[in-house]
Order: structure tokens, then C-alpha cells, then sequence
């Protein structure tokens, strides 16, 4: 046996976060039987202009896809529970999926772009979405549903992809220092990426958003603490704090206790890079991938990076009770004693390591929560880097 299969069993997901593809070999990984590494995420159909794959019956390959066939397997066909999911949608006439590879200090960055039908060279606001681990740009857009509500809305999404030659998983590798910098690593690359797209595309630059799921969720942290000033708020899915961990052992320990120390960046005298990013925050309580006092720790967090407001943070609670078919769910909001929206964070009850509301055309995905994408658009369309939480901006 590899010294490394104990990992496995003690927490399957823990290379999916933590192992740079150099470290492990590709023979490990497909020798393994841990049905998270079954089929990796390119073998699922593309995706349609509306973000949406050709469907895969129940009884053909589905059965891999490691989250939704957990989520399938918790609840019994014959429960009252059981809910039927929101069709896919067909293809939008007029929008774009588009394929966009960046240069950035000798390597090759590439990305899927979804432009919505109403796009007329016109600046409109967007969004950045990171996926997860064995995730890729078609398989995250089909999950979330963030093209068909980017049609609705009237934004641009962009899919970064993590290629299998930084991470054999797809990860993005949140952990390594380098890529908690604002000039290295991963955080520089996606930066440069989000720049050179809003050129391309005439981007408002006051309406730059950054999301992410799981790895994903943390590289999405990474961005927003490091680049205030060029994402106006962000919104984190089962994601980690910033500088929780800093190698592969301390990773596995922040996933698997939400305990990790928060090791924010000193503060920069430049008044932009200090500017604190709304951040949004889903996370299910039944998420046995990375914990979910994780959710906490980015709480806390975001309180650290306001330190040096004079504002009390008033948090109001709303809770809805279980509703047949449906996650039950704890919403918190915090404001400023002006009544201004800093941040939500929301406790998804029975959830795992999914997206919430999401749809079963992608990976990792629970269609019985609330709509995370929805929720995620409505908050984030409040901000903007010119004008605060004043007025919708989608």
C-alpha cells in the first residue's frame, strides 16, 4: 500500500485541496478506488451556451459524480422529501461561450466567458468564478446556473481553469504563500486575467466581482483580501479563511476543524488596498469536506479586516424552518450603524459539500438548498468600487 493511502480513508478530500500535481503521481491517483476520483470532471458533456451539459441519465454515469450521488444516496426515492430540480434551460440566441487563454509570466492562463445576449460592446458588470476541485469552467457553469442568471441580469461571467499541470485535481492551491501575495502565484495570474478581460470586454471596472466553490471559495478569499481594489465584493461557497494554513498538513487541519489561525497581510499605507471587500459567505452544516466553522473563521475574518472602522457591526438573524423538498437554512446580516450592508453569511441545514440550489447538470451540487447564485447576484449587484451599497447595480 502507498503511505499515502491513509490519507485517503481519513479524509477523501484532502489531496483535492492540498496536493500540487508534482507531489503525487497520476498512476497513485488512478490506481485509488475513492469514488471522488472516479471520473474526473472533463468527462462530463460540454456546455451549452446557457452553461448547461447535454443531461446524463440516472442510471449511466451520474453515479460517480461524488457529491450529487451523495446527496441522491441521503435521500430515498420514495421520500416525501424528494423534489423535483428546475429543468435545464436550452440555448440563449445571441449570447456568447467563449474560450480566452491570458499570458502571464511565461504561462498560459485559460478561461470560459459567457456573454449575454444583451451585450453590445456596452460596459456591464462581472463576475469571476473559480471552481472546485475535478471541477472545470463547463462543469462549474452548469452547476451554478451563473450563465442563465448573468442572461437575466445583463453581466459577464468569467471561468478561470486551473490545469491539471499546477494541481492533478484541478485545485487551485489556496494554501501556498505564494499564492497569498498580491505580485506571485496564482492570486497575480488571476488578477492579470481579470484585468485583461476587462479590457477585452469593456468591463465597468467599479462592478468586478470574484466567487468561488470550495478550493475554489478560499482562492476567491486570497483575491478578495489581496485585490480590494479591484473586486467590489465577493462571495465564498464552502470556502476557508484567508492564511489559515500555509502547507498541505496545516490545509488538512483547517478543513477538518475550522480551526486554522487567520494570518491576514500587513496593512499597506495605500488607502485602496485597504478597503475591506462585502463578502458573502454559503456553507452547509453537514459539510464533512471543510467544516463548517470555516464559515465563522471568514466572519471573523472580515471583522480583523474592518478593524480599523470606528462602526459597530449590528448583525441581525433570519431563520426558516424545514420545508418538505427543502434545506432549511440561517441567514446572518451584518451593517453598519449607518444601515449599511457589510456582509451575509448563510448556514444551510442538512447541506454537505455542494452548491446550494444548484443543478445535477454539473458536479457537486444540492438542488434542495436555497439558491446560492441567485442569493450571491443580489448581493453583490449592491456594490460597487465608486459608490458603496447604495443602489442596484444589475
Amino acid at each position: 500500500m502507498n503511505f499515502l493511502a491513509p490519507f485517503f480513508v481519513a479524509h477523501n478530500a484532502f489531496w483535492s485541496y492540498a496536493m500540487p500535481g508534482a507531489l503525487i503521481s497520476g498512476e497513485f491517483l488512478s490506481s485509488h478506488d475513492n469514488a471522488a476520483l472516479d471520473r474526473p470532471a472533463q468527462d462530463l458533456p460540454m456546455a451549452h451556451a446557457s452553461g448547461a451539459p447535454e443531461r446524463v441519465s440516472e442510471s449511466g454515469a451520474q453515479e460517480s459524480d461524488y457529491l450529487t450521488s451523495a446527496v441522491r444516496a441521503q435521500t430515498p426515492a420514495t421520500s416525501p422529501a424528494s423534489l423535483p430540480e428546475e429543468p435545464s434551460r436550452s440555448a440563449i440566441t445571441g449570447s456568447q461561450w467563449l474560450s480566452h487563454t491570458v499570458e502571464h509570466c511565461g504561462h498560459a492562463h485559460r478561461a470560459k466567458v459567457y456573454v449575454p445576449s444583451s451585450y453590445d460592446g456596452q460596459p456591464l458588470p462581472m463576475i469571476v468564478m473559480l471552481h472546485g476541485a475535478q471541477q472545470h469552467p463547463d462543469d462549474f457553469a452548469a452547476g451554478t446556473k451563473m450563465n442563465v442568471a448573468a442572461e437575466d441580469a445583463g453581466f459577464i461571467v468569467v471561468y478561470p481553469e486551473q490545469p491539471e499541470s499546477a494541481n492533478l485535481l484541478r485545485c487551485w492551491n489556496w494554501f501556498v504563500p505564494s499564492n497569498q501575495a498580491r505580485d506571485t502565484g496564482e492570486t497575480a495570474a488571476l488578477a492579470a486575467l481579470t484585468n485583461e478581460l476587462i479590457v477585452r470586454f469593456n468591463v465597468d471596472r467599479a462592478r468586478v466581482y470574484v466567487a468561488g466553490l470550495s478550493a475554489g471559495g478560499a482562492m476567491a478569499i486570497n483575491l478578495a483580501v489581496t485585490h480590494p481594489d479591484l473586486y467590489a465584493a465577493a462571495a465564498i461557497h464552502s470556502g476557508l479563511a484567508f492564511g489559515v494554513a500555509n502547507e498541505h498538513l496545516s490545509a488538512l487541519c483547517a478543513m477538518n476543524d475550522g480551526r486554522g489561525t487567520i494570518c491576514l497581510p500587513k496593512r499597506e499605507d495605500d488607502v485602496a488596498r485597504t478597503r475591506t471587500l462585502p463578502l458573502i459567505v454559503f456553507h452547509g452544516d453537514a459539510d464533512d469536506t471543510v467544516h463548517p466553522l470555516n464559515s465563522e473563521q471568514i466572519m471573523e475574518m472580515s471583522q480583523l479586516l474592518n478593524s480599523q472602522a470606528t462602526d459597530t457591526r449590528v448583525c441581525t438573524t433570519t431563520r426558516t424552518d424545514y420545508e418538505a423538498g427543502r434545506h432549511a437554512y440561517t441567514r446572518d446580516a451584518w451593517r453598519d450603524q449607518d444601515g449599511s450592508l457589510l456582509a451575509e453569511r448563510w448556514v444551510v441545514h442538512g447541506l454537505g459539500h455542494a452548491w446550494s440550489g444548484g443543478h445535477s447538470d454539473g458536479s457537486y451540487t444540492d438542488h434542495r438548498g436555497p439558491d446560492a447564485t441567485t442569493e450571491i447576484v443580489r448581493f453583490v449587484s449592491q456594490f460597487s468600487l465608486e459608490n458603496g451599497p447604495d443602489r442596484l447595480l444589475m
